[in-house]
């Protein structure tokens, strides 16, 4: 059964599931403000009702904003579909982590043996 903490001080017999309802309140106010979002990661354990309000309230507010928003990663576009809010977003891909590391690093392994590899004028 759901329990709201007001703190990070989660119970030891208590499991953190879900952001709810401050936390929602910070990102909501981020997330408006913005002028891209990148979202990869469910904000809880959103296959379970009672834990599903933060994601599923996430990907509302991303699908609500005017920002160009990318959601990336198996779980995330899970949860943005099964939220309906998929087809607000400007770009859906299944890359979560590959995506996160090319925008950190500006490369991944596959690109740069594409762009370094033999070229067809050898």
């Amino acid at each position: 059964k759901p329990t709201v903490v007001s703190d990070h001080n989660i119970p030891a017999d208590k499991m953190g599931l879900d952001i709810w309802p401050d936390t929602m309140t910070g990102f909501t106010e981020v997330i408006l403000s913005a002028k891209t979002v990148l979202w990869n990661g469910p904000m809880g354990l959103f296959e379970k009702k009672p834990f599903a309000e933060g994601t599923f309230g996430v990907a509302q507010v991303v699908g609500g904003t005017r920002a160009f928003s990318v959601v990336g990663g198996g779980d995330s576009v899970s949860a943005l579909h099964q939220s309906g809010y998929a087809s607000k977003v400007s770009h859906v891909s299944t890359g979560g982590g590959a995506s996160l590391e090319f925008i950190e690093e500006g490369d991944l392994p596959g690109i740069a043996a594409l762009k370094f590899g033999v070229s067809s004028h050898d």
